[in-house]
């Protein structure tokens, strides 16, 4: 029987010990806006997945779902403090804090296609002027990701602007709230968790709440049997920041690493929700109870021009407002897009 040389065991046991003391060198905590199981979740827990990957085990990141630590909204503090060490959230949670963060997390109306979206946040500045905002809040943007356009599930057609008037409709608090609002409907400021149960007891008549794939598959269309298809709304933001006195420590080869992934991980997550999208679709195209309207060019302007009325609005808030409006504007005019 051939016995294993004591140099070759130490070597072997020193080894596991080094990967074991890599493997441990940052370990964070990141909290979604999402709940568990929802496809952006899983997206980005196979994200941080990626990252102990290319990071050769140095970065492992604990992903975990909306409430889990703090609440939506108090997770701007909670990564500055150190309770959480990241997160990836749509910045208009954090609206009360600054206006800019609801302008850059969703500006209503603005993009008509995630991509357009990214392509601004990456080569226009977009990226740039977030983190001129937020890392006087003690955060780094690694990078910005985006849903897809949201739908919007209905108790009533939604075919025409003058069909939001007198319209209850969830719709989360800041610039979504206000547009929505002069626009005649009705908003009411609900937490994503209580969509269903206020559609099912009629509390409200419509939700502003996620993307087509999503909203069928908790069963919206169930009791709100007209869903708007693509959106003509909201396309949030998805910021993916992590404490700025960790990112300002890590060497240069962990950041170029998490900022690439970030970039495939939004283009990912672009890809993923349209191809659910298009399964959804096809699935509640076969219910003859469910009609998808897809509103028109001409009231999708309307819509337009009643957000860009409270963009104006929301850039006289302050200095980086402003700066925040000239820009996107700026974008959309020299790509034909306004």
């Amino acid at each position: 029987m051939s016995r294993i040389p004591l140099k070759t065991i130490t070597a072997a046991v020193l080894g596991a010990m080094a990967l074991n003391a890599q493997a441990a060198e940052y370990e964070w905590t990141f909290q979604t806006s999402e709940t568990s199981g929802e496809p952006q979740y899983e997206i980005k827990k196979a994200w941080a997945d990626e990252v102990e990957e290319k990071s050769d085990g140095r970065i492992q990141i604990e992903i975990l779902p909306v409430n889990a630590v703090v609440q939506a909204n108090q997770t701007l503090q909670a990564v500055k403090s150190g309770t959480l060490q990241g997160h990836l959230t749509d910045p208009s949670y954090f609206t009360g804090q600054n206006p800019a963060f609801g302008m850059l997390g969703n500006l209503v109306g603005a993009w008509g296609d995630p991509n357009e979206f990214l392509d601004y946040m990456r080569n226009a500045g977009g990226e740039e002027l977030y983190n001129e905002l937020v890392e006087p809040y003690g955060l780094h943007l690694i990078g910005a990701a985006a849903t897809g356009l949201e739908a919007l599930p209905s108790k009533r057609p939604i075919r025409t602007v003058d069909d939001l008037k007198g319209l209850k409709l969830r719709a989360p608090e800041g610039m979504v709230y206000n547009i929505f609002e002069k626009a005649g409907a009705t908003p009411v400021n609900l937490p994503g968790s209580e969509v269903y149960t206020a559609l099912e007891k009629g509390v409200i008549d419509a939700a502003d709440y996620t993307v087509f794939a999503t909203n069928y598959k908790q069963g919206l269309y169930e009791f709100a049997p007209y869903p708007n298809y693509p959106g003509f709304h909201s396309l949030p933001m998805v910021a993916v920041s992590l404490n700025k006195e960790i990112w300002d420590s890590l060497p240069d080869d962990l950041k170029s690493m998490l900022e690439s992934t970030v970039d495939d991980m939004a283009d990912e997550m672009v890809a993923k929700l349209k191809e659910l999208d298009q399964e959804a679709v096809e699935e509640v195209r076969q219910d003859p109870d469910i009609e998808i309207i897809d509103m028109s060019d001409e009231e999708r302007a309307k819509f337009r021009n009643i957000a860009e009325e409270e963009w104006a609005v929301w850039a006289e808030k302050n200095d980086m407002t402003q700066k925040v409006y000239d820009s996107v504007v700026a974008y959309l005019k020299e790509n034909n897009l306004m």
